[in-house]
């Protein structure tokens, strides 16, 4: 890492120009009828300059360097805009944008699919944002990340309702998951609990890049997750947001009850931007639709959270950023609970009774982020560049075991330091000719293990040391067309040292087993591209076609741990590369917004996994996979104050277990429930009334059927091949503004007390999971802004 930062840090004061005379924009945003457009985005375009309005549309951009400058401007609702605007030195430049209101922004600028600011209709592939107002609105039912994104996100799985997204797939495939573009995900020994990586009143916006993508490096086969954290207000000094809830359950309420505090402080002094913000998070007994004790594996009945986050940013000269930002999260579970297990044939629950929990408390023990960034503009050839060094610690405890000897709980620990720089130089051939080149590097140090609490390993240390040099080219042709191109080249190393398995015993003979295995060093090396095509000049039929990769090391930890070789070298541990082909398209007529997008997700090796009943371990199925499916979006603005939207999602896979080129032979398989969801169905209606003052809010999720396997003598089924039955959930929400400081909110999830078994415990099919989900509950809050 050292050979690496010195030359970065070196480059870094090499690309610093000083700027001697700025000027100020200050301005308003209005909707055509002029009134007020609040906490819309300004950004100058080609920069990371850009600030948020406030409630009243203001806003003010300081130290901008003297010329001519094209303003972006773009608000939740409506059509985004291009103002260009003169600065001159010394001098304050006033404007007001007006912006159309719409269904849907394509012109919103998103950051995650290449690494830069661009409009989402340049983007040629399938893209889905949270921004804040949509999270808020979530917010009102439930303070889970998962259920949210299992709500707003086509193509990714149903959530299980428990701290676990094992099982959670996009598009068939893991994802994965970064806070502000730091990896939380830990591919190594992938423990599906990165998801929960920090609490969701601190996230600004959710951008979600579905199908492969090698642009963020290992992990990322079904796409990447990326939570991008709050954002000053840079209006004043000094500004504040306070937040207290109290949820539970309206089936059983005893003992139930929870309760939420957040704050957050922020604001602008000179040059210099905060924000400081604390959540607790405390929840009681979890009911499901019976008034039954929901199951305390992996649960999420009475935890504490704990989330702290500091974003302090500096600009020592106009053009010029040093942010750093910091979070802390931390989630466990301290219950008197623990499970009475369930019988799958006989589709008897499982619940949670009263008992004292062997081991300590499951969850989050500490999640931290550290991130110290440099951003800066006109560099050579007006180059925008980003460098920034990260430090990135988890330690997950999973639930008491007996499937050890003896008992005992797994932990998964992860170490990342990493650093990366990236500059996006602008070109213009002609006057219908323009675009950019965005290039740099990335370096990684990434230590995980699987440890058990008590010292036994099970998954010894993975040192892993990757670096990878990219490069992304856009070219915009006549303002309509859009093609983008790219590569990336992974260099991968890891480093085991010799270990032995941990010790079990052999269901045949009564024997204890345990393998010593000689370790050594696993070396990766792969070329990715990508290449996309968006013809964007008609708003009422806007098509792509894409073709991307993605590179995963499929989960060397799980084949570490299982080894029955006495060397690494012979375990089968070789990477997945994943070939996403996808074509879409978007329309827009008037008020009414389509989006559809069909996609083909293949790869010469596989990562599912599949337990052995007889050995009790779980196996890794290296066939060949091909994943298929498509996503259908609507939206309509029927009035002002009334918007309407649905979306469909199917997904289906298949394993090629002849390795003969064909997935339609009799020996070829259907990808299991830990990989395949069922069909997805969203809808919502969003209602505002007397002056946007009180809002409603109607959510329907349900999952349709998917039967797939045949039942095992006895009427069971293997474990991840259990039929999925459908199921609906319905929550709704209304909202209603005090005055201009407060809002009062109250949601009802689970409105019509579905009785279910979350899709999980369905295929899953062994008493574990066999868990049903939550009940009728309600959520309570009261927000101040000051």
């Amino acid at each position: 890492m050292k050979k690496v930062l010195l030359p970065l840090i070196v480059l870094l004061f090499l690309v610093i120009q000083v700027q001697a005379q700025n000027g100020v924009l200050k301005g308003r945003l209005l909707s055509t009828n002029n009134q007020p457009v609040p906490f819309g985005n300004i950004l100058i375009k080609g920069t990371s300059t850009g600030v948020n309005a406030d409630e009243q549309g203001q806003f003010i951009i300081q130290n901008i360097k003297a010329g001519t400058h094209t303003i972006l401007a773009s608000a939740v609702g409506y059509e985004g805009k291009e103002v260009s605007v003169s600065i001159t030195a010394g001098n304050t430049k006033e404007v007001t944008i007006q912006l159309a209101e719409q269904t849907m922004n394509l012109s919103e600028v998103v950051v995650s699919a290449s690494r830069t600011s661009e409009k989402l209709r340049e983007v040629p592939s399938s893209v889905t944002i949270l921004t804040r107002k949509s999270i808020e609105e979530n917010m009102t039912f439930t303070n889970n990340i998962v259920d949210i994104l299992a709500s707003q996100v086509p193509g990714m799985g149903p959530s299980s309702g428990t701290a676990s997204n094992w099982g959670q797939t996009l598009r068939g495939r893991p994802m994965l998951v970064m806070v502000d573009g730091v990896p939380q995900s830990t591919p190594l020994r992938n423990g599906g609990v990165d998801l929960r990586a920090l609490d969701p009143d601190i996230i600004q916006r959710i951008e979600v890049v579905k199908g492969a993508t090698a642009i963020y490096g290992n992990g990322a086969a079904g796409g990447l997750i990326n939570y991008i954290t709050r954002t000053p207000n840079l209006q004043k000094p000094f500004s504040s947001r306070t937040s207290l809830g109290v949820n539970g359950s309206l089936v059983n309420s005893s003992n139930s009850t929870g309760a939420r505090l957040s704050q957050t402080f922020y604001g602008k002094v000179k040059n210099f931007d905060y924000v400081v913000s604390g959540v607790f998070d405390q929840t009681g007994e979890l009911k499901d639709a019976e008034g039954d004790v929901l199951s305390p594996t992996y649960g999420l009945g009475e935890t504490d959270s704990y989330n702290g986050f500091a974003k302090l940013g500096y600009h020592f000269t106009p053009l010029h950023r040093l942010q750093l930002t910091y979070n802390f999260y931390s989630s466990q579970q301290k219950t008197n609970y623990v499970p009475l297990y369930g019988d799958y044939s006989k589709k008897l629950k499982t619940t949670g009774v009263l008992g004292e929990p062997q081991g300590v408390p499951p969850g989050v023990r500490a999640n931290h982020n550290l991130n110290l960034q440099f951003t800066g503009e006109n560099a050579f050839l007006n180059s925008h560049y980003t460098a920034d060094v990260y430090y990135q610690s988890v330690d997950n405890v999973f639930f008491h075991s007996m499937s050890f000897i003896g008992g005992g709980q797994s932990r998964i620990m992860s170490n990342k330091k990493g650093a990366r720089v990236s500059f996006t130089t602008p070109y213009t051939i002609s006057s219908a000719i323009e675009g950019d080149v965005t290039y740099g590097m990335d370096a990684l140090n990434d230590v995980t293990s699987q440890p058990l609490v008590d010292g036994r390993i099970w998954v010894p240390d993975m040192n892993m040391v990757n670096l990878a040099p990219f490069a992304q080219l856009k070219l915009n042709l006549l303002e309509s067309l859009t093609f983008k191109g790219g590569f990336r080249a992974e260099k991968v190393n890891i480093a085991v040292e010799d270990y032995s398995t941990l010790p079990s015993i052999d269901k045949k003979t009564g024997d204890t087993v345990s393998f010593a295995v000689k370790g050594g060093e696993l070396a990766y090396n792969a070329f990715l591209v990508n290449a996309g095509l968006k013809f964007n000049r008609y708003e009422k039929f806007t098509p792509y076609v894409s073709f991307s990769q993605g590179f995963s090391v499929a989960d060397v930890g799980r084949m570490l741990r299982a080894a029955t070789v006495d060397n690494m070298q012979q375990i089968n541990t070789e990477a997945v590369i994943v070939n996403n082909y996808e074509a879409g398209f978007t329309s827009r007529f008037n008020k009414f917004k389509f989006e559809g997008v069909g996609f083909i997700s293949t790869s010469e090796l596989g990562a599912s996994g599949r337990f052995n009943t007889e050995t009790q371990a779980f196996e890794v199925m290296r066939s060949p996979e091909k994943i298929y499916g498509f996503e259908a979006i609507a939206d309509v603005a029927v009035r002002k104050n009334l918007t309407l939207g649905a979306a469909y999602a199917y997904v289906e896979g298949k394993m090629d277990k002849d390795d003969n080129g064909s997935f339609k032979d009799p020996a070829d398989a259907f990808l299991g429930g830990e990989r395949i969801t069922p069909p997805k169905l969203t809808a919502y209606v969003r209602y505002q009334v007397i002056d946007n003052k009180l809002g409603f809010n109607l959510q329907y999720t349900g999952f349709g059927k998917r039967e797939r396997f045949e039942a095992n003598e006895g009427g069971t089924y293997n474990v991840y091949e259990g039929p999925i039955e459908p199921y609906q959930l319905v929550n709704f929400s209304t909202s209603y503004k005090l005055n201009s400081s407060t809002t009062i909110n109250v949601g009802i999830e689970n409105l019509f007390n579905e009785d279910y078994f979350p899709a999980r415990g369905q295929w899953y099919v062994a008493p574990t999971y066999y868990a049903k989900g939550k009940g009728r509950s309600f959520n309570l809050s009261m927000i101040v802004d000051l």
